[in-house]
């Protein structure tokens, strides 16, 4: 047999060798810096590569080196959607944990494929055993017809329709190159018909007018995006919750009113909202749609396509006017945000069950009426801080986290989103509302008020079709298969177990675990999900047995509703090579994604931090980090100045050391809703997007240098340089004394100083390239050395020169006033305790 090897798929050597059962070649040798971590294999036609003897197969292996650098990382995920800390697994239970760093994957399940990738119009070929999908790792007897399942073994029966299938006439999903492969069964639509978007707005009345006329004109200029065949629902509430109809068609507007104070019940909305006046209410069974009970004009009454609706819509928001309800000058607006969302979720329950409907709720202000209250109405109480949280003082805490806990079981059954946009000097209840947009994929934007540009913007990225949407798409199911040896501890992201048991399921869990699938109600092309893995393995397999089977094979089965209506399937399929022994440490360090590892690190803190009481994080950090390079560093024992980390290792320092700093690890001087908010937000983003918010990029701009990339560091300050950090919540433009003090003069403005000009617009330029793409929309901040603003750039750097430093800062620079250690001092504690281990 010829056995071709490729590095990215192009062919790199030719060898003759023999193959044992498991396909994997005993006698393969590959000469430094070559080997086979990653096997990709699939039998081909020996003629396609013009071979003399067309009747011997030719299996194709993909090789990496032995020191992959980060752009391989990078290809990998752009091929596959994922990342992983370990690219070469530890082949025991015991190696595993000393790896410190769980084995784990981060997987974006809707990342756009290359163009190359065909959209397969049939059904996948399931095994009949283990369910998983037909790969290129499965192994295919073309005389018989048979396939044998990578996971199970399980030998399949190819379909009649595959009967003409040979080794040079291969399906789409036997290619070695697609190991993600997208389905679209033709037809293949929930209810065998096409169902539309659903926006329900739910909307807070309790504001002052300016904030009122700023919601107005942002949901204004959203209206006309929204797709003509979308269907619109409306509420507003204040201490009543009011659900408009909006099909009045003419005739005198209709509000149905609840009160805020009371929990409402489903029956309740039946009953109060007429939906049986004309037609007999089924005796028995759940009230569900126009197929279980409702007419489709009743539902009409509430949800109408936006083409129809756009007018009545228009017209309720144009004469929004601000709560009536009075307020006492030392009391807090009645807001009943729990009752009206309960109603919304009630609503479109009844309406609309399974769709891929949205709930986008507009909040001013914390909730205080009713269910889900997090704030008394005195003014006199103030709003629970993360001290009262550590100390239990927050008396309405854990009663609104149970309430929407429960809203977020009712949702995910109904398939249905929560997005929440919170706009307020003051906080809203983000923290309490976690759960339940977390557990529904659903989007959140935290901002000032909304007038500002993070709201406006953010809600129009949604509804915009251009090269930059979101991609929104709902109703996902999730799965997973693994070889025998691996088990799923849990997922930490944007979905909800659906508690389907089974021997896949580790008795160890961590956030959404026992269980091998997960409900997505809502996902967009950066949705990502952070799986933590656990290695069954307890002995030391022999060494021959390694050498004959030395895979193991993941499987990740996303089915969705694309944005087109239409039901698809995603199979990612992954082979990753497992070592074992006391030699394998090269190797693992060889597969070793420091940015990858230091995002699985940020969100474990981050769950750690919620779910764990007396947990400190700077210690577990800390203690991580020691014993990973106590593990993996080269040093002689007690001797710090012998410390050397590998090139694959050498940047995790310095993640961890920014994690420590980062407003996911600190919550001083942050509010419980602006510490949800920020974990949020990296919990359902890709590896790039939180690494950025780990660990800020910095661009420095010169006459003599031009843009280029600079240290995280107070030392790159200078006056005569512009600075633009990149914090993905953040992005500013911090302009050196000497280059402010020109601007302010008008330089630029001049012919003869065209070059200053265009030194000050090319930072702007690319600030405005980062926030087109990004979504939320980050608040972007245009500063001065020394001014009050320059704030957000000297809290993310490292505070190499601070003011009690013995030596001065270099002229034109910048020190300071902090007692945080700097990384250097943080470095050399690092290589004194390792060394100690």
């Amino acid at each position: 047999m010829m056995v071709i090897v490729t590095k990215g798929f192009s062919i790199i050597s030719e060898l003759d060798v023999d193959f044992g059962r498991g396909r994997k070649c005993h006698s393969l040798k590959l000469e430094p810096p070559w080997s086979c971590s990653l096997f990709i294999p699939v039998i081909r036609s020996s003629a396609s590569l013009n071979q003399q003897n067309s009747n011997s197969p030719v299996l194709f292996c993909s090789v990496q080196f032995n020191q992959p650098i980060m752009s391989e990382f990078n290809e990998l995920e752009t091929q596959d959607a994922i990342r992983m800390p370990w690219n070469v697994i530890p082949g025991t239970k015991q190696e595993a944990a000393q790896c410190v760093i769980p084995i784990s994957a981060i997987y974006t399940p809707i990342k756009p494929l290359p163009e190359t990738t065909p959209l397969l119009p049939y059904s996948p070929l399931r095994c009949r055993n283990c369910r998983s999908v037909l790969n290129p790792f499965s192994i295919v007897d073309f005389s018989t017809k048979i396939w044998i399942c990578s996971f199970c073994l399980h030998r399949n029966h190819f379909p009649h329709h595959y009967q003409s299938i040979s080794d040079d006439n291969l399906p789409a999903e036997l290619f070695p190159h697609y190991t993600t492969i997208e389905y679209e069964p033709q037809n293949e639509r929930i209810g065998g018909s096409l169902v539309p978007q659903v926006f329900f707005f739910v909307i807070d009345t309790c504001m002052i007018e300016e904030e009122i006329g700023f919601l107005k004109s942002g949901l204004s200029r959203v209206i006309g995006e929204i797709p003509e065949n979308s269907l619109v629902g409306l509420i507003t509430f204040g201490r009543y919750v009011c659900v408009h109809e909006l099909g009045f068609f003419g005739n005198i507007p209709k509000v149905y009113v609840f009160n805020g104070a009371k929990e409402i019940t489903k029956d309740q909305v039946l009953e109060q909202m007429g939906f049986f006046l004309k037609k007999p209410r089924p005796a028995t069974g759940v009230v569900a749609g126009v197929r279980d009970g409702l007419s489709q004009e009743s539902i009409n009454r509430f949800l109408l396509p936006a083409a129809d609706c756009e007018f009545a819509l228009n017209s309720v928001l144009d004469e929004l006017q601000k709560d009536p309800w009075p307020v006492p000058a030392d009391q807090r607006a009645p807001r009943s945000t729990g009752t009206a969302l309960t109603v919304a979720a009630h609503l479109l329950g009844v309406c609309v069950p399974g769709s891929g409907a949205r709930i986008m709720a507009f909040l001013g202000g914390p909730a205080t009426e009713g269910p889900g209250s997090i704030v008394s109405k005195a003014l006199s109480e103030p709003i629970r801080s993360h001290k009262d949280l550590d100390k239990d003082a927050a008396p309405f805490f854990h009663k609104a986290v149970k309430l929407y806990e429960g809203l977020a079981k009712q949702l995910v059954h109904q398939g249905h989103v929560l997005d929440v946009f919170a706009c307020a000097l003051d906080q809203v209840g983000v923290a309490e509302l976690k759960v339940a947009v977390e557990k529904t994929g659903g989007l959140v934007v935290l901002a000032e008020s909304f007038g500002h540009s993070v709201f406006k913007d953010s809600l129009l990225r949604i509804f915009q079709s251009s090269d930059n949407d979101l991609g929104l798409s709902s109703n996902g199911i999730f799965e997973v298969n693994f070889s025998k040896d691996i088990k799923i501890q849990g997922i930490l992201g944007p979905c909800a177990s659906l508690e389907k048991k089974g021997p896949l399921c580790s008795d160890t869990t961590i956030g959404q675990g026992g269980t091998t699938a997960w409900k997505m109600c809502g996902l967009d092309k950066s949705t990502s999900l952070c799986l933590i893995f656990d290695i069954v393995k307890k002995e030391n397999p022999d060494v021959i047995g390694q050498a004959a089977n030395d895979q193991f094979y993941f499987q990740f089965l996303t089915y969705y509703q694309h944005s087109s209506g239409n039901m698809r399937l995603r199979a990612t399929t992954l082979s990753r090579r497992w070592v074992t022994g006391p030699g394998n440490i090269q190797d693992l360090i060889a597969g070793f994604d420091q940015e990858a590892a230091a995002v699985v690190m940020g969100r474990l803190v981050s769950f750690k931090m919620e779910t764990e009481a007396e947990f400190d994080p700077i210690r577990w950090l800390d203690k991580t980090l020691i014993h990973l390079c106590s593990r993996f560093g080269d040093y002689q024992k007690d001797s710090p100045s012998s410390f050397v980390l590998s090139p694959r290792l050498s940047i995790i320092p310095q993640f961890v050391f920014n994690l420590r700093r980062s407003q996911f690890v600190q919550v001083f001087n942050n509010s419980p809703d602006e510490t949800a908010y920020f974990r949020m937000v990296m919990n359902r983003e890709n590896v790039a997007n939180s690494v950025v918010m780990i660990q800020p990029s910095l661009i420095s701009y010169a006459f003599n240098s031009g843009a280029e990339p600079a240290l995280l560091d107070v030392a790159s300050i200078a006056a005569d340089r512009i600075l633009l950090l990149d914090s993905y919540f953040t992005v500013v433009v911090f302009h050196g004394s000497t280059i402010a003090q020109w601007r302010k003069a008008g330089y630029q403005n001049e012919p003869e100083h065209k070059v200053f000009a265009q030194l000050l617009q090319a930072p702007l330029d690319d600030a405005e390239a980062i926030v087109k793409e990004r979504f939320p929309v980050p608040r972007l901040v245009i500063c001065d050395q020394h001014g009050s603003q320059a704030r957000f750039l000297l809290a993310k750097l490292n505070p190499s020169a601070t003011y009690n430093s013995d030596a001065p800062p270099m002229p034109g620079g910048d020190v300071l006033f902090t007692d945080d250690v700097s990384f250097e001092i943080f470095l050399d504690h690092l290589q004194r305790l390792a060394v100690q281990q």
